[in-house]
């Protein structure tokens, strides 16, 4: 608007200026005609202003008068919602647009809509939901929950204790795998959820559908739930470990229980508590009795041979010690992979060879120098549990190809029926 003014008056002067061509203004008409243009636009700027004022103020009593109308009825409220039996409410606010929630005790699951919208017809949306008790076989269980909002999302949740690994899975009602859908009616449209480990389904998306997340994630694959077994429940899943294991704390691994150190064992005071992976093992050693040589245990885990009658070689021959150590493993232990090591304290001979003596399933082990005074038992093959294998490591001093001495390491390998 001022563009249109200065250009109007702009042609006017030049008019002016144009009619007076042949008598060239002086400097004094010019400034009176510049003044006469800075005033005209004061005026016209005060107009301008006076109207921007005029509609903030028109802008301001619709806002007033629209916050009114909104407060009026904002201030209407649905009646007050009672809780459910064996259950609570949450939410104190029951005006228009205001949500509550419901919850029930320990031992009972909801039925019907967890959140319920005051409408503008000033009625609760949904029905009124109920608490049921749950199964006794189903609350027995560490469930697994999350309170993320998608019905996808998993979340752990570690178990006091794990059933029996013979349990069967446990086998649900309709009633518990199949609930109405959470259903909010606003502004004349329908939404419709599931509670987590649901999902939607039904022709109008009014009923929720329990997910078996252990069909979802077998054993099998890379992302699997449960190291071991996966029981499906309500809504959600828990893992079982087998007997002689614990859950861990993220839910879904075992833990070996160490019967050993806790004292659950049944071993004898003469026997040794072996702790292996799953259980235990009570393992007596004992010194072996031959007619050419006698030994004396003279520590838990080692025999000595008592000393040689003279020119006696089948007693020489003999070895000089005889020790025992107990390893336990998991099935398929990946190999080649080091078990053992066997070192000589000190060598008095010029010789120090390393072999198998002997043992059950030699074909899984191999001795391999792996330094001047020292040799390592290898596992060269996997071994599927449950198993038992024994190796014998010999190791011989010589001086001039003549045997001076011969020290047997016996290593019994006890292999889980788990690969964990």
């Amino acid at each position: 608007m001022k563009t249109i003014l200065v250009m109007v008056l702009m042609m006017s002067l030049h008019q002016r200026v144009l009619v007076s061509a042949q008598e060239c203004p002086s400097t004094h008409d010019l400034l009176n005609s510049l003044r006469q243009v800075e005033k005209m636009l004061a005026v016209h700027e005060t107009s301008y202003q006076q109207g921007v004022r005029s509609l903030r103020k028109k802008i301001s009593a619709l806002h007033n008068s629209t916050m009114v109308i909104f407060k009026m009825g904002k201030n209407a409220s649905c009646p007050k919602p009672d809780p459910p039996a064996n259950g609570r409410r949450l939410g104190r606010v029951f005006g228009v647009g205001h949500e509550v929630h419901f919850l029930c005790k320990p031992g009972y699951e909801l039925i019907g809509p967890r959140t319920r919208v005051c409408l503008e017809s000033l009625k609760w949306s949904g029905q009124q939901p109920m608490c049921r008790r749950l199964n006794s076989t189903i609350t027995s269980l560490a469930s697994f929950t999350s309170d993320a909002s998608s019905s996808a999302a998993l979340s752990a949740s570690p178990a006091a204790s794990s059933p029996s690994p013979n349990s069967s899975p446990t086998s649900f009602t309709p009633s518990s795998s199949i609930r109405p859908s959470n259903c909010t009616h606003f502004l004349g449209s329908t939404h419709c959820t599931c509670d987590v480990g649901f999902t939607i389904s039904g022709r109008d998306n009014n009923i929720c559908t329990d997910i078996d997340e252990c069909h979802l994630f077998p054993l099998a694959q890379p992302g699997r739930l449960c190291v071991h077994q996966c029981l499906n429940t309500p809504g959600s899943f828990h893992c079982v470990c087998p007997s002689g294991y614990s859950l861990a704390k993220d839910g879904r691994s075992c833990t070996d229980i160490d019967e050993c150190e806790n004292h659950s064992h049944n071993c004898t005071a003469d026997q040794l508590c072996v702790n292996t992976f799953g259980g235990f093992q009570c393992m007596t050693v004992e010194c072996p009795k031959t007619k050419n040589a006698t030994y004396i245990q003279t520590s838990p885990m080692l025999c000595e041979r008592t000393p040689c009658m003279l020119r006696d070689k089948k007693c020489t021959q003999a070895p000089s010690s005889i020790s025992f150590h107990f390893l336990a493993v998991v099935s398929n232990m990946s190999a080649p992979r080091v078990l053992f090591r066997v070192s000589a304290a000190r060598v008095v001979g010029d010789t120090l060879r390393f072999g198998l003596a002997g043992g059950r399933g030699r074909g899984h082990f191999s001795v391999q120098r792996s330094g001047r005074q020292t040799g390592t038992l290898l596992l060269v093959t996997p071994v599927k549990g449950p198993a038992t294998l024994e190796a014998e490591v010999e190791m011989s001093e010589l001086e001039r190809n003549t045997l001076l001495g011969r020290y047997l390491t016996k290593v019994t390998l006890f292999v889980s029926p788990y690969m964990f």
